[in-house]
C-alpha cells in the first residue's frame, strides 16, 4: 500500500471529525473604519455626560478621548470624512491659523494660556481658608517705602530675644494687638495697625461673623502687607508665635514713676514675695512658685512662725522680695494681683497641727520678673490692657 492510499484511508476514516479544520476567518479593519470607530466613543461619552471629554488627569480614559478629539480637530480630512457621523456637532470646530505671537496669545485651542490653572497651583489637601489665607499673606506684600523707620526696631527686637529680655510665646486670638511684634514661618513683623470696617455680629441664623478690617504689617526683609486681620490670624494660628515685650522697659518705667519718696508720703504696708522651704514634693516640684501677700507689720514678724501656719504651708519660707505701699491701701493691691494671677494659682490641701485640712490660695506659679511687671501695671493703671498666659507664664496684651 502506498504513502497516498494510506493517508486516504486515514482522513476517509474520521467518525468524530477530529481531522476537519475550519479556515479562521481574519477581519482586519480599514483605516476609515478604525477612525469611525475611535470617534463613535467620543459620541459615546458625550450623549451620556451631555459635554465633551475634559483633560482630566485623574481619569485616563477621559483625557485619552479628549487627546483624541483633539487630534480630530487638526485634520481637516478627518473631520470632512467623520461629518456624517458628527451628530452633536462636536467637529464644527475651525482651526486657526497661527502666524504671529499676538496669534498665540489669541488661541486657546490648547488651554495652555487660559486664566483656569487649576491642578498647576490648586491644593486640594489644603483646607481652603487656611490655603487662601496664606496665599494672600505673601502675594500681598509689597516694598515698605518708610522702612527706615522700622529697621532698627526690628534689630532690637531680636537682639531682645537673643538676650532672652523677650521670648516667643504661642499666638490666641486674643494677642492679635496693634503695635506689637509677630513671628510666621521664621519671619519676624510688626503689626502696626488695625482698621476695623467690619464689626462682630451674628446673623439671623445664628452664626457669628467675626470682627475683620485691614491691617499694616511691617517685615523685618523691609515688605509691608495690607492683609485681613481675620487672615493674620488664621495664618499666625498655624504657624506663628508673639513676641513679648522687653522686661527690662516695663521694669524702667516702675522706677520712674515710683523711685523717690517725699516727707508727705505715708507708709501704709508692704507687699511682699515669699518662697517655700518645704520638703513636701508636691511643693518642691513647682518652678517658679510664690506666695504673694501683704502685711501693715514688718515682715520679718509677719513670717516668724510660717512652719505652724497653713498660709505659708506649714513650712519655713524665705524673703525674696517686698515693697513698702505709700498713700494706698496694700490689701487692695493684694487682691489686684491674686486676681491677676488666679489662673495659676496653687491648689493644694495641707493640714496643720490639729489634724485639719486647708487650701491655701495665696501661692501663685508665676516668674519673679513677671510678678514685679504685674505690680507695675497696677500702679500706673495699665493693668487692665494685659492679661496673664499661666501656659507660656509671660503677661500679653488683651485684645
Amino acid at each position: 500500500m502506498d504513502k497516498d492510499s494510506v493517508l486516504n484511508d486515514i482522513f476517509n476514516n474520521d467518525p468524530l471529525g477530529l481531522l476537519v479544520v475550519k479556515p479562521k476567518v481574519i477581519t482586519v479593519r480599514n483605516a476609515d473604519e478604525r477612525l469611525l470607530a475611535s470617534f463613535l466613543e467620543i459620541n459615546d461619552y458625550f450623549e451620556k455626560n451631555s459635554r465633551e471629554p475634559q483633560a482630566n488627569p485623574s481619569s485616563i480614559g477621559e483625557y485619552m478621548l479628549y487627546t483624541r478629539l483633539k487630534s480630530l480637530r487638526e485634520s481637516q480630512e478627518k473631520m470632512a470624512s467623520l461629518k456624517p457621523f458628527d451628530k452633536f456637532n462636536l467637529l464644527q470646530f475651525e482651526l486657526k491659523e497661527i502666524n504671529s505671537i499676538d496669534d498665540i496669545f489669541n488661541d486657546s485651542t490648547f488651554d495652555l494660556l487660559s486664566a483656569d490653572t487649576e491642578g498647576l497651583f490648586d491644593f486640594k489637601h489644603t483646607p481652603k481658608d487656611f490655603q487662601r489665607a496664606s496665599a494672600e499673606f505673601i502675594a500681598k506684600r509689597k516694598p515698605c517705602k518708610d522702612f527706615e523707620k522700622y529697621e532698627h526696631l526690628f534689630k532690637e527686637v531680636q537682639q531682645d530675644l537673643a538676650n532672652k529680655k523677650r521670648k516667643l510665646i504661642e499666638f490666641g486670638q486674643k494677642n492679635l494687638i496693634a503695635g506689637s511684634y509677630y513671628v510666621h514661618n521664621g519671619v519676624l513683623f510688626y503689626l502696626e495697625s488695625i482698621s476695623i470696617t467690619r464689626k462682630e455680629h451674628y446673623r439671623p441664623d445664628g452664626t457669628r461673623v467675626f470682627a475683620d478690617g485691614r491691617t499694616r504689617c511691617i517685615f523685618e526683609n523691609g515688605t509691608e502687607s495690607n492683609m485681613l486681620k481675620r487672615s493674620v490670624e488664621k495664618i499666625l494660628y498655624s504657624n506663628g508665635s508673639v513676641v513679648t515685650d522687653n522686661i527690662d522697659k516695663v521694669n524702667q518705667g516702675f522706677l520712674e514713676s515710683f523711685g523717690t519718696v517725699s516727707k508727705d508720703d505715708v507708709t501704709t504696708g508692704f507687699i511682699y514675695i515669699l518662697k517655700s522651704k518645704s520638703n513636701d514634693s508636691r511643693i518642691t516640684s513647682l518652678k517658679n512658685l510664690y506666695k504673694i501677700g501683704y502685711s501693715t507689720t514688718s515682715i520679718e514678724l509677719r513670717i516668724k512662725n510660717a512652719e505652724k501656719e497653713p498660709t505659708y504651708l506649714m513650712a519655713p519660707v524665705e524673703f525674696v522680695t517686698g515693697w513698702q505701699c505709700l498713700n494706698m491701701n496694700p490689701q487692695k493691691l493684694e487682691n489686684l494681683l491674686h486676681n491677676f494671677f488666679g489662673s495659676s494659682c496653687l491648689n493644694i490641701d495641707v493640714i496643720d497641727e490639729n489634724g485639719l485640712k486647708h487650701c491655701p490660695r495665696e501661692w501663685f506659679i508665676a516668674p519673679l520678673e513677671v510678678i514685679e511687671q504685674t505690680i507695675e501695671l497696677i500702679i500706673n493703671g495699665k493693668i487692665l490692657n494685659y492679661q496673664y498666659d499661666p501656659i507660656n507664664t509671660t503677661i500679653v496684651r488683651r485684645s
